[in-house]
């Protein structure tokens, strides 16, 4: 019977046992890694920010030019985030849902943002709006211009964010199944009702896990918006491209003050994502001693 005793208890160390001093040269590798990269960083941003003191970090982020990119990069990620969300759970639900004649294909079109760089993609918005091509220049002969204008930061990151809810909720979406929603539609329930009582609930930890992930870039993307956004001071400037202009203008304290803001809202985005990550777990546990009938009811 010596073959159903297992290596590790024969003597034989498993592959997972490592010694404690390989433990601590990975830690040790990894804890300088993010030291680096990105705590060292961080605290360099938000020592400069206040190297001059609060009262000159508040006036800097208080001037106008400063107030237009923050109202602009927060007007951009709330318009594109709902947006992103409807689009994630409708293409997930259809990839995951059905099969259809272009599935993959669709699948393929959904991951292009990740593959084009944004510039590029910024570029082909510029080719297709701009005000030189035949739909650009249409809409311009009617009053409605895109490119250099808020629309045209928007479509470009709403292009370059969209995958992001669709690619977190596919997988999901196909681990669950379809058995509770069919059990569901058995009991009764009708088409809406199946979607608010038993699909929705059971992806909305992923929905807004990806929602969260689709605001952080939303608000720090740069290269996509800086081809359509035209670099007009205080209209078409978010708090990456203003970063970026009033560096270049040797006003230091005035971009690191804008950068630690932007830094700021990147670490509450992780606090949510840590938050969102443990509450999905202890969610899924509830959803699983859930009946079915009383879903359907």
């Amino acid at each position: 019977m010596n073959w159903l005793i297992p290596r590790a208890a024969e003597g034989r160390k498993p592959a997972t046992c490592e010694t404690a001093a390989v433990r601590a040269i990975l830690l040790g590798i990894a804890l300088i890694f993010l030291g680096m990269f990105l705590v060292i960083p961080v605290v360099a941003v938000v020592y400069q920010a206040l190297e001059k003191g609060v009262a000159a970090y508040f006036a800097a982020i208080s001037e106008p030019e400063a107030w237009s990119a923050i109202r602009l990069t927060l007007l951009t990620a709330a318009i594109v985030v709902p947006l992103n969300l409807i689009f994630g759970i409708a293409a997930a639900w259809a990839i995951a849902r059905f099969e259809f004649t272009g599935k993959n294909l669709l699948i393929t079109l959904i991951d292009i943002p990740f593959a084009v760089s944004p510039v590029i993609s910024g570029m082909l918005f510029v080719l297709l709006l701009g005000a030189n091509s035949p739909i650009g220049g249409w809409l311009v002969s009617h009053g409605i211009r895109i490119i250099f204008a808020v629309p045209g930061i928007i479509l470009a990151t709403l292009f370059v964010t969209f995958p992001i809810t669709a690619r977190e909720l596919i997988p999901i979406m196909t681990a669950i199944g379809s058995e509770e929603e069919e059990a569901a539609m058995v009991l009764g329930a009708n088409g809406w009702r199946t979607f608010l009582r038993v699909t929705l609930p059971n992806v909305k930890w992923g929905a807004l896990y990806g929602a969260v992930l689709c605001n952080a870039r939303a608000m720090g993307e740069f290269g996509a918006v800086s081809v359509v956004s035209g670099h007009i001071r205080g209209v078409t400037e978010t708090m990456p491209l203003y970063v970026e202009m009033v560096y270049n203008d040797y006003a230091f304290a005035a971009a690191f003050a804008v950068a630690s803001l932007l830094t700021l809202l990147a670490l509450v985005t992780l606090i949510l994502k840590h938050f969102l990550l443990a509450d999905s777990s202890v969610a899924v546990i509830a959803r699983a001693s859930e009946p079915v009938e009383r879903i359907a009811a």
